[in-house]
């Protein structure tokens, strides 16, 4: 699969690189193990409507940058300047729909988890359609060591890998190594690391060989059971959590701990 390196370019944290009718998405923020900031879900919500009406674009690969993750989460140190409740509640509501257009996106995408995939980016693959997973990689959702929830983990997570697993990650913040996620459902192949790349877009393009129309509406159909009206709950549950004083002391913790 030939790579049009004359059309790479970027939206922010996002690098977009076209390989034939294949377009990779990588989250490029290596020195911060790819982790998210408030910009992001712009970013991404830009970069998928742009390939969806790019009329070359048949499948997405959403990877990570370097070798140690894919997305570590979202970046804690910036959850200090959101210092309102209403911009506490308008993050959240941001990074939803983030989900959302990753979720209904009419292009078939397929996560590559190269590395760490913790908080929101555990959160990122539950939004896609398929994930390839390197046999170093490992998925969790420590958010309540914070004193928060997965907003968007909470809803989609059950689904995919049953209430009891999920309960099991987001109260008792245990990992999964590749194989329990592929036991577990999370993951459907894991690869060798550095097969991780050629095999994803190998499986995009076989995708994309297919009628794209047929693939918008099967994944429309097989998600037709994803109630948006939950998004709510969530938004103004994880807003709540996120302005309680145990919070704010948990993230100035984390915070600190970093700093030494």
């Amino acid at each position: 699969m030939s790579q049009d390196t004359a059309s790479e370019r970027r939206h922010g944290q996002i690098k977009i690189v076209p390989h034939d009718a294949v377009t990779l998405l990588q989250i490029d923020r290596v020195e911060k193990l790819n982790a998210l900031t408030a910009e992001f879900w712009g970013d991404l919500r830009r970069s998928l409507d742009e390939l969806t009406s790019d009329g070359r674009t048949r499948a997405i690969v959403l990877t990570g940058a370097g070798d140690k993750a894919f997305c570590a989460g979202g970046d804690i140190a910036g959850f200090a300047t959101l210092t309102t409740l209403e911009s506490k509640r308008a993050y959240q509501i941001d990074a939803m729909n983030g989900f959302a257009a990753l979720e209904t996106c009419p292009l078939p995408v397929i996560a590559a988890v190269n590395g760490l995939a913790l908080g929101g980016g555990c959160e990122l693959t539950l939004a896609c359609d398929i994930v390839l997973a390197s046999d170093h990689a490992v998925f969790g959702m420590p958010e309540a060591a914070l004193g928060l929830v997965p907003g968007y983990g909470v809803l989609r997570a059950p689904h995919v890998i049953g209430r009891q697993m999920t309960k099991l990650m987001v109260m008792a913040g245990e990992r999964l190594d590749a194989q329990q996620a592929l036991q577990a459902g999370l993951v459907q192949r894991v690869v060798p690391h550095e097969q991780l790349l050629p095999a994803s877009l190998e499986l995009a393009a076989k995708i994309a060989a297919n009628s794209s129309l047929a693939l918008a509406v099967g994944k429309r159909l097989i998600n037709r059971g994803i109630d948006r009206a939950e998004f709510d709950y969530s938004v103004e549950g994880l807003t709540v959590l996120q302005a309680s004083a145990e919070t704010l002391q948990r993230v100035r913790q984390f915070i600190d701990r970093r700093k030494k």
